[in-house]
């Protein structure tokens, strides 16, 4: 796990909404850690490190706690919907070693073959994995890949040491060719309409 999760936290014994605006007013974050029988601990933690750290999912704290360190992952964010701002953090106690179930983001890297269409099927696959091993992300590489191909949850490539908890039969990736447009029925349909017009002309000439 990265230095850069390293964090010092204080012990908070102020609650309520006015007390969490004092908080972030301050450039700190309202958190509680929780998990493994312990009581609750209401902490507060530096806005913009934590902030940086949380472009990660599934990002692991290292935290000083008073003087004790503690691993800690990041259970719920809670943020204002309009500024973005973060409100509040959920975290989880972990110990090293300790496996965690966690949803992690798929990203799809390379060219398929010309002319197809790489379609993501799921954003996320749930691994189970060791909590200071979590991935940011699975690879799905498409290079080359031809309609038709389709990647499932089981062929996914996971890091040592993780399992898959998804469905392995999940579609991931559907790699398919644009629909193709019959340009014969399309011709014909516009001669028809131009020829209509034509027609009730005569027909109303003739009439008169």
């Amino acid at each position: 796990m990265s230095d850069d999760n390293k964090l010092v936290a204080e012990v908070r014994d102020q609650f309520g909404k006015g007390a969490a605006r004092k908080i972030r007013a301050v450039g700190k974050v309202p958190a509680v850690i929780y998990g493994h029988g312990t009581e609750p601990q209401h902490i507060t933690l530096p806005a913009h490190e934590v902030g940086l750290i949380l472009r990660k999912a599934n990002a692991v704290l290292d935290l000083d706690i008073a003087g004790k360190n503690q691993l800690a992952l990041v259970k719920d964010v809670q943020k204002d919907p309009v500024r973005q701002i973060i409100e509040h953090i959920d975290l989880i106690v972990v110990k090293k070693g300790e496996k965690v179930t966690v949803d992690v983001p798929v990203h799809v890297e390379g060219e398929s073959f010309a002319g197809t269409i790489v379609a993501l099927d799921a954003t996320t696959l749930t691994i189970e994995a060791e909590a200071t091993h979590i991935p940011e992300r699975l690879v799905v590489n498409v290079e080359g890949a031809e309609e038709g191909t389709h990647v499932l949850a089981g062929d996914v490539e996971l890091p040592k040491g993780a399992t898959l908890v998804s469905d392995p039969e999940t579609l991931v990736v559907n790699i398919t060719a644009p629909a193709k447009v019959d340009l014969g029925e399309e011709t014909e349909a516009a001669e028809a309409a131009e020829e209509a017009p034509a027609e009730e002309a005569a027909a109303e000439a003739a009439a008169e």
